[in-house]
């Protein structure tokens, strides 16, 4: 019984349940999608950094704290500027990024927000301009992958939590 009790509490964020934890099985297969989607990309040749834009956008737009914090870090890793990062959120606004990149960033908000209709055509026009089928179908796969995982850990309320000093 009390094994029963600390499982569970370790499932939770207070009135939340983590759904990772609770059902590992769904989640695994969703990391193993993950894996594939990140195979497809590299295969259309998408960089690690336009991939990481992407999350990070498709996050932005879905309020998701853990994985901004996640993919924040990995956008650095994978060698992306903080001023980049910096002004992502505006990415029209700014001269920063490329034209596939903004075909990329235009095609990942409306995989997010597919009932804009309007702006869906729009985005994919503009996709089809500078992006290759391959390279269009991965973009729209990391989106779908990365809002699966935003809905994972808002629902769940995944803490961000302090890294420990080193």
């Amino acid at each position: 019984m009390i094994e029963t009790v600390r499982t569970a509490e370790a499932h939770r964020a207070g009135d939340r349940i983590y759904v990772d934890k609770q059902s590992p099985a769904a989640y695994q297969a969703l990391v193993r999608t993950a894996d594939a989607v990140r195979t497809t990309a590299a295969e259309a040749g998408l960089d690690r950094n336009l991939v990481e834009l992407v999350n990070l956008r498709v996050s932005q737009l879905n309020g998701c704290a853990f994985c901004l914090d996640v993919h924040t870090r990995a956008a650095l890793r994978a060698g992306e500027s903080t001023r980049r990062l910096g002004v992502l959120a505006a990415w029209r606004d700014t001269e920063l990024f490329t034209a596939r990149e903004c075909a990329a960033l235009a095609l990942a908000e409306a995989t997010t927000h597919p009932a804009d209709a309007l702006a869906q055509e729009r985005a994919y026009a503009r996709a089809r301009e500078v992006l290759d089928d391959d390279e269009i179908s991965a973009v729209i796969w990391v989106a779908i992958t990365i809002n699966a995982f935003n809905r994972v850990s808002i629902l769940s309320k995944h803490p961000v939590r302090e890294a420990p000093a080193r």
